[in-house]
């Protein structure tokens, strides 16, 4: 029994394919292909689709608008629940006509109309009106009443310490410190000698030493600008009629530092700028070499008539015929 099955098992391996397993084999052959012809169109597809729905460059550069803000037909016609909301809050006789009506954003509309009161002349009442999408009905989102071009309004608000002026300073004010003054720059500081320290390399005396800040470049230049400027400077009233200058006044008491070219304290009393910062080429008429001319103290001499000549005495015609007009005019009146 065992060797017929070995001669059965040995005939079916040898024996060949019968037209069955012939259509079964191309079926699956076939569908092996088909399957490799879809993978290999799919993606060609995929990718032709993607390469179409891909932004070109322009497109990418170009930024995107936005859509224009169009006047909402429905709250522009509602000028009446408009007026009746202001008329709620300021009263009839406040409101008078309407303005007109602008569009604020999508379905967001302000109509404004005029205020009658006296008070405020120049400013006009709004009402906000809005609307949800595809509603018919405005809904008033608030009223008030704002300055026109030519309202009189209270100045622009600005710090106290923006307002004040030079000059305005009064004995019991204090100024608030500011921390970011560009006139201004630290200074130097006194410290203790530690162990160690070379006594030679500490200064004795240093520009601004015990100060917190001293003046910057930018303070000195604005602060000689100013005292250029002032009736101090070279430019002033009393510069212009001074004979001589600052510089060679006696009365002139030196500064220290770079301003000592340019500038000094003036310490004559009877001068217009005593304990002022003058320039050096300004001037007074209180200049310590200038003086007025003086009257001489000798007493004048007696003026004596030695004219001894004779004199011919002639008749003034034209006198006497000037003195006889009148009473010729007299006589025949």
């Amino acid at each position: 029994m065992s060797g017929l099955f070995d001669r059965w098992l040995a005939s079916m391996e040898a024996a060949p394919p019968t037209a069955t397993t012939e259509a079964a084999g191309a079926a699956e052959s076939a569908d092996t292909a088909e399957a490799a012809s879809a993978e290999a169109t799919v993606p060609a597809e995929a990718t032709t689709a993607s390469a179409s729905d891909a932004p070109t460059a322009r497109e990418r550069r170009q930024p995107r608008r936005p859509a224009a803000i169009v006047l909402d037909t429905v709250l522009a016609e509602a000028v009446d629940v408009a007026r009746a909301a202001i008329t709620e809050v300021a009263g009839e006789s406040e409101v008078g006509a309407h303005l007109g009506a602008v569009a604020e954003d999508t379905r967001l509309v302000t109509h404004s109309f005029e205020c009658t009161n006296p008070a405020y002349r120049g400013w006009h009442w709004v009402a906000v009106l809005a609307r949800a999408p595809r509603a018919k009905k405005a809904t008033v989102c608030e009223t008030a009443l704002l300055p026109g071009a030519d309202a009189l309004v209270a100045p622009a608000w600005e710090p106290w310490e923006e307002r004040v002026r030079p000059g305005d300073m009064r004995p019991k004010d204090v100024l608030p410190k500011a921390e970011d003054d560009p006139n201004l720059d630290l200074g130097l500081e006194q410290v203790d000698l530690r162990p160690g320290d070379d006594i030679d390399q500490v200064p004795n005396f240093e520009y601004g030493l015990g100060r917190t800040r001293v003046l910057s470049r930018e303070g000195i230049a604005n602060a000689a600008q100013r005292w250029v400027e002032s009736d101090a400077g070279p430019d002033g009233e009393f510069a212009r009629e001074a004979r001589s200058q600052c510089s060679t006044c006696g009365f002139l008491l030196p500064i220290a530092g770079s301003m000592r070219t340019r500038f000094g304290v003036c310490a004559n009393k009877w001068a217009p700028f005593d304990g002022r910062i003058v320039a050096l080429d300004a001037g007074c008429g209180a200049h310590s070499e200038t003086d007025v001319q003086r009257r001489s103290s000798e007493p004048v001499k007696s003026v004596v008539d030695d004219f001894d000549e004779s004199l011919d005495l002639v008749e003034n015609v034209g006198a006497r015929t000037a003195g006889a007009l009148p009473e010729e005019a007299h006589s025949r009146g």
